[in-house]
């Protein structure tokens, strides 16, 4: 349902689900408007994600995560390595795409980019950050070690503010270190979470590493 003093102009796009390495469109209809504040445009609709697709995406991460975290350490660094790059390189396309869906001015958006990827940029260190800790004779006869490891599935409810930056503060280092990943993008910003996607995707992480679920507070809930 649109808002009131909406205007109802033809949208370029049905947002859809990203699950297992394929953009997939949700059971329900668009109900959320991605409204360009500055002309107030609609730009597209984002759909309601089912119960029982919610379900499914998360039982394809926890699959998938059974071999990503067999994954080496290096091999998984090296895809962060060329995601940065693709980054740096869309950074222009991506802060044209803030700017239209949520206002802020290119130079803004550019900034938001880059606090995003000086994350990955971090994440490409994964190899030193990802290291345990030992010491010997804590208490006679004693030793200790310890070892990072993967959680499993992790999650995030990305808000509209910085559409680039916050969910490049999440997945990155998460997947680097074994984990697979449940994204919850802002209903208002949705394009921005596509192209990160799709880049990603370039980058060399396997399908249903990363994950992309579109919906209300009734997702998060």
């Amino acid at each position: 349902m649109f808002k009131q003093g909406i205007q109802k102009r033809a949208f370029s796009k049905v947002y859809k689900n990203y699950v297992n390495g394929q953009w997939v469109a949700p059971a329900g209809p668009g109900v959320y408007p991605v409204v360009n504040p500055a002309t107030q445009d609609v730009l597209g609709l984002v759909p309601q994600t089912s119960e029982a697709e919610f379900n499914a995406i998360v039982a394809n991460s926890k699959e998938v995560q059974k071999e990503w975290r067999e994954v080496s350490v290096p091999a998984r660094v090296r895809m962060m390595l060329k995601y940065q790059d693709l980054l740096k390189a869309n950074a222009g396309d991506i802060a044209k795409c803030i700017s239209d869906e949520h206002g802020k001015s290119v130079l803004d958006a550019q900034g938001d980019i880059f606090r995003g990827y000086e994350v990955v940029e971090h994440a490409c260190s994964m190899t030193s950050l990802g290291m345990g800790e030992t010491m010997e004779n804590v208490a006679r006869n004693v030793d200790i070690y310890s070892y990072r490891a993967p959680l499993g599935v992790c999650a995030g409810v990305a808000p509209f503010n910085f559409p680039a930056m916050i969910p490049l503060w999440m997945y990155p280092l998460s997947i680097t270190l074994g984990n697979t990943y449940v994204l919850k993008p802002s209903e208002k910003v949705p394009e921005t979470t596509e192209i990160l996607i799709n880049l990603l995707e370039q980058s060399g992480v396997p399908a249903g590493v990363v994950n992309v679920v579109h919906g209300g507070k009734d997702t998060v809930t």
